[in-house]
């Protein structure tokens, strides 16, 4: 699936599309460069998921954990920090890979040996104009 946005705006339709079309998914893979739009797509997503935390970068903390208003659990990681396999297998990221939440995952690149088969990839392209594309693929 491609899209093509110009506006924030029009994110509301690769939203739609995403939870529409992966409703048996958890795994989410957002690939591109910085500021391609990677944690504002996820904002979108947990904010239509009704996260009731504020949603924001975990760059720092690697991983955000949000609760929504029916108290379920989504995960936002950031693993741009990490340099290692090992380093991501130290702060547990199996545990949240396999843990039946939404996880939403930045900077995935380095660390696909340890995702589930089973995953989508996101992978957005920012182009002149602020126009950026958007590709989802199905991992399975």
């Amino acid at each position: 699936m491609l899209f093509q946005i110009a506006r924030l705006d029009d994110l509301k339709v690769v939203v739609d599309a995403i939870l529409t079309n992966y409703t048996q998914d958890k795994i989410f893979c957002f690939y591109g460069n910085l500021g391609a739009g990677k944690t504002t797509l996820i904002k979108e997503i947990c904010e239509r998921l009704q996260v009731v935390d504020v949603i924001a970068s975990p760059t720092y903390p690697i991983i955000n954990e949000y609760k929504t208003n029916d108290n379920k659990v989504v995960y936002h990681i950031d693993l741009y920090r990490l340099k290692s396999l090992d380093e991501a297998i130290n702060i547990g990221i199996e545990d949240y890979l396999y843990a039946d939440n939404y996880c939403f995952i930045e900077w995935p690149d380095n660390f696909e040996s340890i995702l589930p088969d089973k995953h989508i990839k996101i992978k957005m392209t920012k182009l002149e104009d602020d126009i950026r594309n958007i590709e989802i693929i199905k991992n399975n």
